[in-house]
């Protein structure tokens, strides 16, 4: 990334203030659902035109993806182990009932912030942020705890705003 772009897009990974997460919530919560689902693939594109996830990887170091059987049947077959053997050595349950990973930063994380299993991650992760999808207002709570680390929620949440 280039000085002058990443001078542009250093704000965006700041943990945005409180006031501006309250202020969002209400925005989320009185907004026309349908209008903002148009909106989100294009903002969603944009934001990621600006930040790169390799700059980040926030969402690796502190929050774990639900691994559902299909990831982990799907990553465990990748890595050449029993699905038993899997779920021991990485996951645990959560107080939901979902598997998700143990230790924190995520164990597939790499030292220069890259997945170890990035073709065969969980579906949360292939899906996350979810700033392209109708979970960004249906799930209000999930958004409102992305928008806290991670910069596209929070450069979505800035573009929403000001239209």
């Amino acid at each position: 990334m280039s000085s002058i772009m990443q001078a542009n897009t250093e704000h965006l990974y700041d943990t945005p203030a409180p006031e501006q997460l309250k202020k969002f919530q209400n925005f989320l919560k009185r907004v026309d659902k349908r209008v903002i689902l148009k909106q989100l693939p294009d903002l969603h594109e944009a934001a990621f035109e600006k930040i790169d996830c390799l700059d980040c990887a926030r969402c690796c170091k502190s929050y774990s993806p639900r691994f559902k059987m299909p990831d982990i049947k799907r990553i465990s077959k990748y890595m050449g182990m029993k699905e038993t053997a899997f779920i021991d050595m990485y996951l645990s349950m959560d107080e939901e009932g979902d598997y998700v990973s143990k230790t924190r930063p995520c164990p597939f994380l790499g030292n220069d912030n890259a997945c170890s299993i990035y073709d065969h991650r969980p579906t949360d992760c292939q899906r996350f942020p979810y700033t392209d999808e109708d979970v960004f207002f249906k799930r209000i709570p999930i958004t409102m705890k992305n928008a806290e680390f991670c910069p596209a929620v929070h450069d979505v949440m800035n573009a929403l705003i000001a239209k």
